[in-house]
Formats: structure tokens, sequence, C-alpha cells
């Protein structure tokens, strides 16, 4: 039993709510469930052998009603389909404090357009400059209703690495809610806006044998320490994805006709993970006729994922999740890409991303980076080489002609052009 103001609440009520919806937070490793009213459902207690571990959250019970309201702010729009409103619910919340929380953070509709014959979502113009801020504002929506069954979330110190778009969101979101927030950043990044933001910047220079991304790696011994991980990686917070998908049923509920082909950037693979998660729950729900075929974009200097998708054809999925190592591990040489934002040395949520890709018929794209910066210039001076990587997916299959004449392609432009991304 967890105690909650002057009341208590049985675990079993903790999911379900009177709107008949239900939620869960199931490892898709080892299918550890977390218990109701667990105030940290971020990562599987099982980590730390060969399996893939990482948290997903489900949701049964759930109607299209969302996707024909006019609400702007996508938080409160779709608040019903996340576990953050579920469990707001379940433990006395009225939903007039959870919306009144929700527009703290002015996370609005981004535009749907068409440019040269391509549909066009871009994110440029949402908070921060990217679909970054997605996922951490529905992590800080978690934090809001989460410190209230374990009020020690509250003073405790938030935790990124990044030196790009996902650090300015971080910042963005914490500086808003006066949270203090840690960013673990590469040697050389450019700080300023981080440090005006009052985030505290560390700098991480790679150690001599040592394999993976330096500031990831620091990022994992803060949180190690105790930190929260307000990250856009899954296996480091299966709620950031939730977020992320805030801009799929966007991407839905604007779509007047269906999409052949959606093509995704991928560093660490949390946008295409909640890409594929959203379009598929909006496609039960009714609200998508078909599902587009998914192609998620990386350079060619460093494509974990695309090498993945190559090791997976010799399992199955299912096999794979299980011997991570044989399929999943830090790319071997140093990267280096015009597109700074997608050079994760491993991407971290690559089962969804795979597993999206093969439900919808489509795979991954490899591109030059001469592709990149055509991409880019072709995108705008607003965009930078790392919001404009889809472009350059398109562009690379159309030279391969391997599109159709008459199919319809949809691209994600998230990504402000900075001079610190």
């Amino acid at each position: 039993m967890v105690t909650f103001g002057a009341g208590s609440i049985q675990p079993a009520t903790a999911a379900r709510t009177a709107a008949g919806t239900r939620t869960s937070v199931v490892c898709h490793g080892c299918d550890y469930a977390v218990p109701a009213l667990e105030p940290r459902p971020f990562q599987c207690p099982n980590r730390g052998d060969d399996v893939d571990h990482v948290l997903v959250r489900s949701i049964e019970g759930a109607d299209a009603a969302p996707f024909h309201d006019s609400e702007a702010n996508s938080l409160v729009r779709f608040r019903r389909f996340t576990h953050a409103w579920q469990t707001a619910m379940a433990i006395g919340m009225e939903d007039e404090e959870f919306v009144s929380i929700a527009r703290r953070i002015p996370l609005v509709e981004t535009p749907l357009y068409e440019l040269e014959g391509v549909l066009i979502k871009d994110e440029t113009g949402n908070l921060s400059g990217s679909h970054k801020a997605r996922h951490l504002a529905g992590l800080i929506m978690w934090l809001e209703v989460a410190q209230r069954i374990d009020p020690s979330l509250a003073s405790a110190r938030l935790a990124t690495a990044s030196c790009g778009n996902a650090a300015m969101a971080a910042a963005t979101i914490a500086h808003a809610v006066g949270r203090r927030l840690d960013v673990f950043v590469p040697e050389h990044a450019v700080t300023d806006e981080l440090e005006r933001l009052g985030a505290n910047v560390r700098r991480c220079r790679r150690r001599d044998g040592e394999r993976g991304d330096p500031a990831y790696l620091r990022f994992r011994e803060a949180v190690d320490d105790g930190a929260l991980p307000f990250t856009c990686q899954g296996p480091d917070n299966g709620l950031t994805i939730e977020g992320g998908q805030t801009l799929a049923w966007e991407l839905a509920a604007q779509l007047s006709e269906p999409i052949d082909r959606l093509f995704v950037q991928v560093g660490g693979g949390a946008l295409a993970s909640a890409v594929s998660a959203g379009l598929s729950e909006a496609h039960s729900l009714g609200v998508l006729a078909k599902l587009p075929r998914i192609h998620a974009v990386q350079a060619r200097s460093v494509a974990p994922l695309a090498r993945a998708w190559t090791r997976v054809q010799r399992y199955d999925l299912a096999a794979a999740i299980r011997r991570r190592s044989q399929v999943m591990w830090p790319w071997e040489t140093r990267p280096h890409s015009v597109a700074t934002g997608i050079i994760d040395d491993e991407t971290y949520d690559w089962v969804a991303v795979i597993r999206g890709m093969q439900q919808t018929g489509g795979w991954p794209v490899v591109v030059s980076e001469d592709e990149l910066r055509q991409a880019t210039r072709l995108a705008g001076g607003s965009v930078s080489a790392t919001g404009a990587a889809g472009l350059a997916g398109l562009l690379t299959m159309r030279k391969r002609r391997e599109i159709g004449p008459d199919e319809r392609c949809c691209v994600l432009f998230t990504g402000v052009a900075r001079e610190s991304h």
C-alpha cells in the first residue's frame, strides 16, 4: 500500500482510470512488469546481462477522441495516452491540475506542409528547436506526478548526455520548471547556451581504451550515483518514448490521406522508436488507414543500426534481443559527420526501430556526407544537417530508383541550425 496525502491507494488501482483505459510498463527483453505506482519506472532492474532490457509503455482501452481535438498543446491533447496521466488519475489528481502543469511547457503542434512533392513535418519551431523537447517534456510530466508518490524525486538532480539539441531541450525544460540539471558533453562542445540556461556542464574526454561515447558513460555513472535519467535514450528511461510519441500522434491527425514512406533520422534511436510506436497506436485506433514504410537514416561514417539490421537477419528479432552484444555494440572508429546529432556510438533503441521497420516493410538507409550536405541546402538555412538527415535518406533512395513515381513520402525536419550542433 502506498500512502498519498491523507488517504491510501491499493496498487491494483494504479493503472486503471474512470476513462476505461489502462497503461502498463514491461521490459521487452525479459518481460519484467513494473509494479503499479512505482515512482521510478525508468530502467529494468535486470539490466547487466546480454539481454536488451528496455521498459516499454503500452495502453489498452484507448479511443481516438484526442486525434479529433483542436487543443494546441500536445501534452494536454494526448494526455490520456500517457502513463503519467493514467497514474495521476489513479492517485487522485484532478485532470485540471494535470492540465495546468502541462500548460507550463509550451509544447504545441508543429506544421505539416509540402515541399517539392515531399511532406515535411517541421519540428524546428518547437520548444528548443527539435523533437527532443517532446521526450523530455513527457519525463517532466511524469516527475511532477511521481514526486507525489516519492517526495525525494522533487529534489533529485537531473542528468543528460548530449552537446546539441537534446541538451538544449533538457536545459530549457529544466530551467522552466526550476530543476537542477547536469549535462555531460564531449570535451570540445560549445556550451554557452546551456550555461545561460543554468545547466551544470560536465565536459568528458575520451579515455584510452574506453569504448563508447564518453559523455554517455559519465552520464551513466551519474545515474548510478542517484541522478535521475533526464534523457532521450529508451534503455535509460523507458518513459522518454511516450513524450516523443506526440509527434507521431500529431502527424497521424494532420494527414488527409495515407503516406507510403516515412524517413526518420537515427542516432540513439528514440525518435524512430517513438514515431513507430505512435503511428502503430494511431493505426490500431483507426486513425490511419495504413502504416507507411519506415526508413531509418544513418550517416555512413557511423551506422550501428544498419549493421545491426544486417546481423538481425541471422536470427529472429526475439533471439537477437537476448544476445545484444552480437548485434549492437559501440562503433569502432571515432564518430564524425556534418550531422553531429546522429553519430551516436550505439543505437540504444535499436530493437524498437528494427521492429518498426520490419512491421512496415521498411529498411535502413545509409547516406554519405555529400548527400547530407545536399539535403541541408535544400532544407534551407534554419535546418541543421542532423535535422535534414531524413531528407538525405529520401534523396538517396530516389537516386537508387527505389521509390515509385506515385508514392507519397514524408520526412521530419527536426533540429534547428545552431553553432553547437
